[in-house]
């Protein structure tokens, strides 16, 4: 599957909306291909006091729901379209759901594609 598929896929969850006083999500859409050739996707939660959670986290927690762990490609949006690069945490969360997803195709911008290893250079279980 091609990133411009994955592209469509985060873009078409996007949602921004309201949920109540003290929380909004969908502003970001995130997309998995996992190794099953299954697309995984998933939307961020923002919440006043920081307890939301990224599209890639949500993501990939619909992959890991549905059995599988080992992503091939991943892609998150915004709500204007840009591509955006996942955070530490989520590189952190997707590194240790399998070995193997330091492999993983990451894409930073139209024209970046990097895998989540040359995100995570120096890995802190590589040293313990």
């Amino acid at each position: 599957m091609e990133f411009s598929e994955l592209y469509a896929k985060a873009r078409a969850v996007i949602n921004p909306r309201k949920l109540s006083e003290l929380a909004e999500a969908g502003g970001v859409g995130a997309a998995i291909l996992a190794a099953n050739g299954q697309v995984y996707t998933g939307v961020c939660i923002d919440t006043a006091c920081s307890m939301g959670f990224c599209a890639e986290h949500a993501a990939a927690a619909a992959m890991v729901t549905a059995g599988q762990n080992l992503v091939l490609k991943l892609i998150a949006v915004n709500w204007d379209g840009k591509i955006l690069p996942p955070c530490g945490r989520c590189r952190e969360f997707i590194s240790q759901l399998h070995p193997d997803n330091l492999n993983a195709e990451i894409m930073l911008d139209e024209n970046t594609i990097v895998t989540l290893r040359e995100l995570l250079p120096y890995l802190w279980h590589d040293y313990s």
